[in-house]
């Protein structure tokens, strides 16, 4: 084999080369992936590891039959303002088909201004759609002693992000837990982050709404 043809034949493996990695780049963007975002309520606060909705959520996933991974970026006591100054990195790194943000419940908490709550949330869902991915909000409400008049402004925050962004809400994911006759029994002793037994009530809320954006 001649000079010629070595360099020949090294070029062409160098194509194949190429070829193979912008494939095997292609396929991994292209996986289907769900970035959950959130606070304590996503990250198993007070929890054994593996026992919260999230990971009860990757499981489902499975046994359905749905190729979603799912990464868990939540981080107890984060805010709006928090995740925001997050997500662009997450995205770039994981490259979701869908984002679930389940964000507010801190900034109630800490008193921060609702306008700064919802624009937050406004940027978040517009950076994560923006990306590619599908969005769905999950809504949380404040306990009765805020107020009537905070408590509709706070849940209004997430229906008017979702409409405007045509993103896809669950409005109250502690439904059928926080507002029950016995919802003592489901909480820990804090009385703020449910109990191991509440976490499938969660992803029974979420699934529906989740289940929508899948193809």
């Amino acid at each position: 084999m001649t000079r010629r043809d070595l360099i020949a034949n090294a070029a062409l493996a160098l194509c194949w080369l190429g070829a193979s990695t912008r494939a095997g780049a292609t396929a991994q963007r292209a996986a289907p992936l769900i970035l959950v975002l959130g606070d304590s309520l996503s990250a198993e606060y007070g929890l054994k590891r593996g026992s919260g909705w999230v990971a009860l959520l990757q499981q489902r996933l499975l046994q359905q039959k749905f190729a979603h991974s799912v990464v868990n970026a939540s981080i107890s006591g984060e805010t709006t303002a928090g995740a925001r100054s997050r997500l662009a990195a997450l995205l770039a790194l994981h490259h979701p088909t869908h984002v679930i943000l389940e964000l507010g419940g801190n900034d109630a908490l800490r008193g921060l201004p609702l306008a700064m709550t919802q624009e937050n949330l406004d940027q978040l869902t517009l950076m994560s759609q923006a990306s590619g991915a599908k969005v769905l909000l999950l809504g949380m409400q404040v306990p009765p002693n805020y107020g009537a008049d905070y408590a509709r402004a706070f849940a209004a925050t997430y229906v008017t992000v979702a409409t405007k962004r045509k993103a896809a809400l669950l409005p109250f994911l502690l439904r059928g837990v926080a507002d029950r006759a016995d919802a003592e029994q489901w909480f820990q002793p804090d009385r703020i982050h449910p109990r191991e037994e509440a976490q499938i009530l969660l992803l029974n809320n979420v699934w529906p709404e989740l289940k929508k954006l899948l193809p």
